[in-house]
């Protein structure tokens, strides 16, 4: 890569600590600032990370930057990424990118008139088991896929979150907050979505903070927070997917998808690696040997439990090679916004009571193969 692109972190909250910690993993970039709202908390994370703490202007007006990252709270993703765009930067989101298909045309089209880039999150897709799973439907071992299952199902994250206030309101909910690694693995592994139909409802209405300064105060629930869909995709097929923050246990699996000549199971798509298995035409079920690909191999150490790959700011890395060679980023505008439109329409049918028709599409990601891979990591 001919030049070294500058990084400033828009959001000094708790996902920050996983863009400042990976991105040094990866070429072409270096975080050279973080900014928020909240001065303290960018001075706080500043001091930890070694990069300087700024005011969200200030970030905005720095000449040594030229994508920032957007970590903001959901409710003000659009704005803020608008904001970066103005100052003449690309953009890079955490999920979800907007909260309607009209945000994000709308930073399409401020994209495109200032020839800038705009990506986002999730990149889980990228890693080593998504894509080994994309390689293995690719090749035609489980032939065309005709439909399948997903379920991301808890009890919420009340109990370990000590601000969790906004995934209970308009923004939040299961769909929104976790819907996108799978909406975004299935547009990876199937391909786009043509319509879809659901139902939703909230339960509980109110949550108790269970850890932090605020244990034990009420937050009110103002959004769904179990919803139920089907997915009707491009190619045919239809896909279940569960979400819900109302259930204390379950043993559904996270993802498997039916072809006609077999069946995949895929794992967590909240995580980069994982066990895949294939059953073939028979039934006969197989695990698979995973193939040597760098974003499927465990980094990061979890306490009393086994250890996972993780490789967050990947697709940020991809999008900025994408800036500097001239193609469309794995994580791009395009490709994002289908997975909101996704979302926004499940939760429209739900309210409606009717199946919805998505305004948008878009094409599979390029596949992320592990030489791909290689070329993004330092």
């Amino acid at each position: 890569m001919s030049k070294t692109y500058g990084v400033g972190i828009m959001g000094a909250g708790v996902i920050s600590t996983s863009y400042l910690r990976l991105a040094p993993l990866f070429k072409g970039l270096e975080v050279r600032a973080v900014a928020d709202i909240m001065p303290q908390a960018a001075k706080a994370r500043a001091e930890e990370f070694n990069v300087a703490a700024q005011t969200p202007d200030e970030l905005l007006a720095n000449s040594e930057l030229d994508i920032i990252v957007n970590l903001t709270i959901p409710e003000v993703h659009y704005q803020v990424s608008k904001d970066i765009l103005t100052a003449g930067k690309h953009a890079y989101s955490e999920k979800p990118l907007v909260l309607s298909v009209e945000e994000g045309l709308d930073l399409k089209k401020e994209a495109e008139a200032r020839n800038l880039q705009v990506g986002c999150a999730p990149d889980t897709f990228l890693g080593g088991a998504h894509q080994q799973a994309r390689n293995i439907i690719d090749s035609g071992q489980i032939g065309k896929i005709t439909s399948g299952t997903c379920h991301v199902m808890s009890p919420g994250m009340e109990s370990w979150h000590p601000n969790p206030d906004f995934f209970f309101r308009a923004g939040g909910g299961p769909v929104l907050d976790l819907g996108p690694y799978y909406l975004a693995n299935l547009i990876n592994l199937v391909g786009p979505i043509s319509r879809v139909t659901a139902f939703a409802s909230a339960p509980q209405k109110e949550r108790t903070i269970g850890s932090g300064p605020r244990t034990g105060e009420k937050v009110p629930v103002s959004t769904p927070t179990t919803i139920h869909a089907v997915l009707e995709f491009a190619n045919g097929a239809l896909i279940t997917l569960g979400t819900s923050w109302d259930v204390k246990s379950h043993s559904h699996p996270n993802m498997e998808l039916y072809g006609s000549e077999g069946s995949i199971f895929v794992p967590d798509p909240n995580f980069f690696g994982g066990d895949i298995e294939v059953a073939n035409a028979a039934g006969e079920r197989s695990k698979v040997e995973a193939w040597d690909h760098p974003l499927g191999v465990a980094n990061q150490e979890r306490p009393g439990r086994p250890s996972v790959a993780n490789y967050r700011t990947a697709g940020f890395a991809d999008m900025v090679q994408a800036i500097e060679t001239g193609r469309k980023a794995r994580c791009s505008l395009d490709t994002t916004l289908h997975g909101v439109d996704a979302m926004t329409s499940i939760l429209k049918s739900a309210e409606i009571g009717q199946s919805v028709k998505l305004q948008t599409t878009c094409e599979r990601p390029l596949p992320l193969s592990p030489e791909d891979a290689r070329a993004l990591l330092r």
